[in-house]
């Protein structure tokens, strides 16, 4: 009987060491090279870079709530906006009160920003995405802040929306997606032109 247990036992402990070593060693450092080699701006995080410092990852929104600088979508992630570490959607269902009262909030704080704008507010301004992490906004979003940006910094309207512009990524391979505006891209554009 032992010889039995033995001789099934010898094989699955070897068996069990060499997939262990395959999969949980060499697959990944083979799969981490080649990403490092053909990839290493996506592998590395899509980090934007100005003057060797890390502004943040092309992939992942930040916060910004100052006048000058163009806002995000709002986030809902836990414990505080834009945690990578957390993920997720408000899970609000469109006849949900908290939902409704959220977006009314949003949408007085983009009144109260820019009193004078009185055009309809996009609503990816005013809605969080289901990863609330989303570092992008529409051209229409952007365009809605145009005035406000421009006026905070003490810019003329037609160079900001210029920078929104050369700042619009199109659809993907011409045909997937909507055109969209990163917006870490498009602050840091606004500050290289030096006005703040």
């Amino acid at each position: 009987m032992f010889a039995v247990m033995r001789s099934q036992v010898r094989p699955a402990i070897v068996t069990l060491l060499a997939l262990s070593v395959l999969t949980g060693l060499l697959y990944p450092l083979i799969v981490t090279g080649m990403a490092q080699l053909a990839f290493a701006h996506q592998a590395n995080g899509s980090l934007i870079v100005r003057d060797g410092r890390p502004m943040g990852s092309e992939l992942i929104g930040q916060p910004f709530n100052a006048p000058a600088y163009f806002w995000g979508r709002p986030s809902a992630t836990t414990p505080f906006p834009y945690n990578a570490a957390s993920s997720s959607g408000s899970n609000l269902g469109p006849t949900n009160p908290a939902l409704r009262d959220a977006v009314k909030a949003r949408v007085a704080a983009l009144a109260h920003a820019d009193p004078d704008n009185k055009a309809p507010v996009p609503v990816d301004l005013v809605t969080a995405s289901a990863s609330g992490l989303d570092p992008e906004i529409s051209p229409a979003a952007a365009d809605y802040q145009v005035h406000r940006v421009a006026k905070a910094r003490g810019m003329d309207e037609a160079t900001v929306r210029k920078l929104v512009a050369q700042c619009t990524q199109g659809r993907q391979l011409g045909m997937l997606g909507e055109p969209r505006v990163n917006v870490l891209k498009l602050n840091l554009a606004l500050d290289a032109q030096g006005v703040r």
